[in-house]
């Protein structure tokens, strides 16, 4: 009796195992795809702005995200497989896998935090040299357009204020046709309306290196919440793994 106790009390733990990680996986699967979709997100409709940043780390965040996320949906499905198959070998590889995506969160999270850090001092080292050296520069089409979009959807010209522009290689040279700043500095964009800069023209008194930093650290701020809440959800996940592949162990074939 008290064997037959003792194995269905093993089952029973077995089973509470087997759908708190089916439970699990299903939520781990819907979060993969919410961490895909930030990375993707990132790369996709904020990836103008990457060309203005000297160091990769912004963009290396994002494709670890994606990367890890891509991961996570897969692990997902054949976590599914190894609880209800009860095969250990197969929850031996989702564990590696788990442990795989939660030393690559991990990193992400780590990356955005450093970079959030560095950022500020990086952008006024760079963007001001970056938007005078390379704007209408052969090869560096990135970069004109970035700048454009960047002025014109954060109202702003220059990297402190407008008067940067006057360092400008393209500025200096005939092709301005007379403008002191580029057109996307302009309120209302009309062709050469570069040429005035008066205040009620462009955007005089505000420079993008603040609104770009404040736009770029929010989305680390997200990038590495993102990172570190799913990475630390995982740890449940390898715990019920492990349990449930101890509980296996112990049952008779």
């Amino acid at each position: 009796k008290m064997r037959e106790y003792t194995e269905k009390k093993e089952t029973c733990g077995t089973i509470c195992l087997k759908y708190l990680l089916f439970i699990f996986n299903f939520f781990f699967w819907l979060a993969g795809g919410a961490v895909m979709a930030v990375g993707a997100w990132t790369l996709a409709e904020k990836s103008d702005y990457i060309s203005l940043l000297s160091s990769s780390t912004y963009s290396a965040t994002a494709y670890i995200l994606v990367v890890a996320g891509v991961v996570v949906m897969v692990t997902g499905i054949l976590g599914c497989c190894a609880t209800f198959k009860e095969r250990r070998n197969l929850l031996r590889v989702y564990f590696i896998l788990l442990l795989c995506i939660f030393l690559l969160e991990i990193i992400a999270g780590i990356l955005a935090y450093i970079y959030y850090q560095q950022l500020s001092m990086e952008l006024k080292q760079n963007l001001k040299n970056t938007m005078t050296q390379k704007y209408r520069k052969e090869g560096e089409e990135s970069v004109t357009s970035a700048v454009d979009k960047l002025q014109q959807e954060f109202k702003c010209c220059g990297s402190n204020n407008y008067t940067d522009w006057a360092d400008s290689q393209w500025i200096k040279s005939p092709d301005a046709s007379g403008r002191k700043v580029p057109d996307s500095c302009c309120k209302t964009i009309t062709d050469l309306c570069g040429r005035r800069d008066h205040p009620s023209n462009i955007y005089k008194e505000s420079g993008c290196i603040t609104k770009l930093e404040n736009f770029i650290q929010e989305h680390l701020k997200i990038i590495g919440a993102v990172g570190i809440s799913i990475a630390c959800v995982q740890i449940f996940g390898m715990i019920f793994t492990c349990c449930l592949y101890r509980s296996l162990k112990a049952e008779p074939y």
